[in-house]
């Protein structure tokens, strides 16, 4: 069943349904209630009558509604009177003239009043209550009452007519009401799933303007806006990452090419030919490193993460240890400014390669002679790991590109490293749930601040 016709269901129709059995059911309790209404006033008329049948002077049975002064203005709505002696005959009525109660059957009110319903002679339904009694004599008889339901029909005549007239406005204002949002709606959820055709093969343009309603489905548009930029940045970032590393492919394979056709041109010595070889190595341990640094930036989507406490202290210490012998082979200083222990839930292995990375691009930044320094500090739910060098620097144009892949920035010597190794940081602190960020420094060169959550 489409969107539109569901909320017309559930919308309208099945609440008009619901309309209409309420209605009905009320409308059976309001004509129980007149009925028993008029039961009550029939038992009451009977318990007035009853104790003064026989109280004239002279003993004879009547009824007093003949006597009342009043009797001419009461005749249209109280009950029609009747008594009947042990053999059935009428010896007294009300009205005096005119229609009477109709004889009850003799088995009638032996046994305790009796309420009924029953269409007299005339074709009009009547309530009847027969009583007997007895009179001082002893002798007995019976009392019948009988009030015609002529008026309930007519109020429950307009009740039918005032509620049902009521629900059929309601319903109406229901169905076009709901029939028009129900519309919006749809149009609305319909120019939306208009685009996934094109999203599934491939198009990942979202050309709907914004949805000001503010509703639950502008959210999902915007979701779907959001998920479509971010799916079309993810690919324009997969097909430069492709392009960049052909790129950086093509490079060193040319270079080994030329190098082995320039050896193979004419007879060389075995100096010559060593001098290629130690130049095609080189590019050998360049495409290694460069396969290295992708199957690195591919794993980490892939690895299984598994946080576990650990002290990022003792981590950033071991990092830097390790490059004490690259660095003084550089001339370069690494100081450390460490807290004893720096508590963190972290995956051991992927943050190592982190700071590893950070401290790789510093030595490769830092001029000999300088210092490359090494922190840790607290900020607030965080530990802030910071690498910073003494070299030129990051250019202001270039602090947004620098954790792209393959990115090196204009000053790059020609085969110093791939790109890489920051968008691996970036990677790592963010599946940590953490982040990098250049951080200002005073003076020259560059520092690097990795973000690591206190609690994974």
């Amino acid at each position: 069943m489409r969107v539109r016709a569901r909320l017309v269901l559930f919308g309208a129709a099945l609440p008009s349904l619901a309309l209409v059995l309420a209605v009905g059911v009320a409308g059976v309790v309001f004509r129980g209630s007149l009925l028993g209404a008029l039961d009550r006033a029939l038992l009451a008329q009977a318990a007035v009558e009853s104790v003064s049948l026989f109280d004239g002077p002279t003993g004879a049975p009547h009824v007093h509604l003949g006597k009342s002064p009043l009797a001419d203005d009461v005749r249209s709505f109280v009950p029609t009177a009747g008594l009947y002696d042990a053999a059935g005959k009428l010896v007294a009525h009300f009205p005096e003239h005119g229609w009477v109660p109709e004889r009850p059957s003799a088995d009638v009110g032996v046994e305790g009043p009796r309420l009924f319903t029953h269409r007299a002679s005339d074709g009009r339904w009547m309530r009847s209550l027969v009583v007997a009694v007895r009179a001082p004599w002893g002798e007995p008889y019976v009392l019948t009452l009988e009030s015609s339901l002529a008026e309930i029909d007519a109020t429950m005549r307009l009740y039918w007519q005032a509620t049902l007239g009521l629900v059929a406005v309601a319903a109406a204002l229901l169905f076009s009401l709901q029939g028009v949002q129900a519309g919006r709606m749809s149009r609305r959820i319909g120019d939306m799933t208009a685009q996934l055709p094109e999203l599934r093969g491939g198009a990942l343009a979202w050309r709907l303007p914004p949805d000001p309603t503010g509703d639950e489905i502008a959210d999902l548009r915007v979701a779907l806006a959001e998920a479509m930029e971010r799916l079309r940045a993810a690919r324009d970032a997969q097909e430069r990452l492709i392009a960049n590393a052909a790129h950086e492919l093509r490079t060193p394979l040319g270079l080994m090419r030329t190098e082995m056709d320039l050896a193979l041109r004419k007879e060389r010595s075995v100096e010559e030919l060593r001098e290629a070889l130690s130049g095609a190595r080189g590019e050998v341990t360049r495409l290694s490193n460069l396969a290295a640094r992708l199957l690195d930036l591919a794993a980490l989507g892939k690895v299984t993460w598994e946080a576990k406490a650990g002290d990022l202290a003792a981590v950033v210490r071991e990092a830097a240890e390790a490059c004490e012998g690259e660095a003084e082979a550089r001339g370069l200083t690494i100081a450390t400014s460490l807290p004893e222990e720096a508590p963190a839930a972290f995956e051991a292995q992927t943050a190592r390669q982190a700071i590893d990375n950070l401290l790789s691009n510093a030595m490769a930044h830092a001029p000999r002679g300088t210092t490359i320094t090494v922190g840790i500090e607290a900020a607030g739910e965080a530990w802030w790991i910071s690498v910073e060098d003494e070299g030129e620097g990051i250019r202001p144009e270039e602090a947004p590109h620098i954790f792209e892949p393959f990115y090196r920035g204009a000053k790059a010597k020609q085969g110093q490293g791939a790109g890489l190794g920051l968008s691996i940081v970036r990677e790592i602190a963010r599946r940590h749930g953490g982040k990098v960020v250049l951080a200002p420094k005073e003076g020259r060169g560059a520092r690097f601040v990795l973000e690591m959550p206190r609690q994974g």
